[in-house]
């Protein structure tokens, strides 16, 4: 029998619910203020944010780790060590899927550490009475064990709490974290495993410092310090993968992580060890008889069928093996996980010429432009290689726990079976309706959606370049509207722009789309009046 479209339109609408039902959802925890800006505790926010978190953790909650945290805060742009208002808070929460956040304050008097906290209902905006506690300064962590008790009393610790480290060397591992310069990081950081001899978040966050400094051989020797008892131990064997590989052992990379992967570990875990098994082959460059690229990289992708990072990597490996239709499949997945993505449109654009798509081929080299300046470095390079695509495109999984591309809420449930046309509009239009209510988290779920089933739709495409303007996100406002102008051209979409660049303070690029506006639509009022704006009239 053959089900409507709207059906089941309607099913995937409940399916988020009926999960939010049965699932507590995710918390996230904010470093707490500083209320008096009292020097002593400039390290005790970020602290309270880490003991809260494995608190919750130990108690079965979904606590989002900090590396999660921090790649929010990079990626709306919002400086770390800032004070955010409640609005932008709840921002980063509805960002990373969290149900619930956690913020709090530190203040001492005297000896006696004084922390305050209370969580935010995001589905509600409701707050929650305030929790406080206190003790002194000396018995930090039994104050955040309470802390944490009181916040979710209903549940008890799971596991056995690993034993904590001195509280200097705690500080030191903190301020090391919080540190703005390499080296400052790497003194504190060292600073708190020689208090603590074997501190194995101290030994990773060190091995992260000597990665991004490219300094391989120290990062290796960092990873292995771990010690084989701590619970950190799978995560420092994968550290020490990735410096094999940066340093191209790629024997011993290779079996370190075909080691990793075959321990049949939760699903992200094992998708980026079979990740950057298929990098370890791009980068070995010739034939192996240990298994070609995509071998590994469809093993990463059965694995973890969302990370946009492991599909882009699926699609680059086939096109470098000349199997184009593997490699337009693979990065036209990637595009419905991440639609403003330049170096999947520009390979996905490779891949279509050497298919013989010409047209398609130019659109989306043209849209790989628009997104980014690099592409016209992309090109040259592959000219000079003689290869479709330049080679060190691949994405290398440093964070095992870090999946690549779209957040949680972005990747709906398998398509096969949907009347696609049909079920796009269908969240299309639920999109527009949430748009104009102003219910823009759901809104960009819905047009999400859309574009999963119909990548190049100019409208969805503008809603939710005007969601990203209206929230303050004016990079991702630009790359919306540019594939919604790409997509169709509307004189909507580049009034928006214009007032997106008029935000950024770009007049140039504001002036140029008004005017060709104004082409378009002689008679458009409302270019009219941003251009005399712009101009001061």
């Amino acid at each position: 029998m053959r089900v409507p479209a709207r059906l089941i339109a309607l099913l995937l609408l409940l399916l988020p619910i009926q999960a939010a039902a049965q699932s507590p959802g995710r918390v996230l925890v904010m470093p707490f203020e500083n209320s008096r800006r009292d020097a002593r505790l400039h390290w005790m926010g970020e602290a309270a944010a880490l003991l809260l978190t494995d608190e919750l953790e130990l108690r079965g909650i979904d606590a989002i780790p900090r590396a999660e945290r921090i790649r929010a805060f990079d990626e709306l742009h919002l400086p770390s060590a800032a004070t955010l208002s409640r609005a932008t808070v709840i921002k980063v929460g509805e960002f990373v899927g969290a149900s619930e956040i956690i913020v709090g304050s530190v203040a001492v008097d005297g000896s006696t550490l004084i922390v305050e906290a209370h969580s935010v209902r995001i589905d509600v905006g409701r707050l929650q009475p305030n929790v406080t506690e206190r003790g002194p300064l000396t018995e930090t962590f039994p104050i955040f064990e309470r802390t944490a008790g009181r916040l979710a009393p209903e549940l008890k610790p799971r596991s056995v709490r690993p034993s904590r480290p001195p509280l200097e060397a705690f500080e030191d591992f903190v301020k090391g974290l919080m540190a703005e310069s390499a080296a400052s990081r790497a003194t504190f950081l060292e600073s708190a495993i020689a208090l603590n001899p074997g501190y194995d978040r101290a030994l990773l966050a060190l091995w992260g410092v000597r990665n991004d400094q490219g300094d391989h051989t120290a990062a290796l020797a960092a990873a292995r310090a771990v010690p084989e008892t701590s619970a950190l131990v799978r995560q420092a064997r994968f550290a020490a993968a990735v410096s094999l590989l940066e340093l191209k052992n790629f024997d011993d990379a290779l079996e370190s992580f075909k080691s990793l992967a075959e321990a049949q570990s939760d699903r992200a875990f094992t998708a980026s060890a079979y990740n950057n098994l298929g990098v370890v082959q791009l980068r070995r460059g010739a034939a192996s008889q240990s298994g070609l690229p995509t071998y590994f990289l469809t093993k990463a992708a059965d694995a973890d069928p969302g990370d946009g990072d492991v599909l882009f990597n699926l699609g680059y490996a086939y096109l470098l093996e000349r199997n184009h239709q593997g490699a337009v499949y693979w990065l036209r997945e990637t595009l419905r996980r991440n639609p403003a993505d330049p170096d999947a449109h520009y390979v996905l654009g490779a891949a279509l010429a050497l298919g013989g798509s010409p047209v398609e081929a130019a659109r989306e080299k043209e849209l790989a432009r628009q997104l980014s300046s690099e592409s016209a470095d992309l090109e040259r390079r592959a000219a000079a290689e003689k290869l479709p695509v330049p080679r060190g495109l691949e994405r290398l999984r440093v964070d095992p726990d870090l999946r690549g591309g779209a957040a949680r809420e972005q990747v709906p449930v398998n398509s096969a079976q949907r009347e696609q046309r049909e079920l796009a509009v269908f969240h299309l239009d639920r999109g527009r309706r949430l748009f104009e209510r102003e219910e823009d988290r759901q809104a960009l779920v819905e047009l999400r959606r859309a574009i999963y089933l119909s990548p190049y739709e100019a409208s969805a495409h503008l809603l939710i370049g005007r969601i990203h303007l209206r929230a303050g996100h004016f990079n991702e406002a630009v790359d919306a509207l540019k594939i919604s102008i790409w997509s169709a051209e509307t004189a909507e979409a580049r009034i928006a722009l214009a007032e997106t660049y008029m935000k950024q303070q770009n007049t140039a690029g504001a002036r140029t789309e008004l005017e060709r506006v104004l082409v378009m639509d002689p008679t458009s009022a409302e270019a009219k009046r941003l251009l005399a704006t712009l101009l001061g009239k």
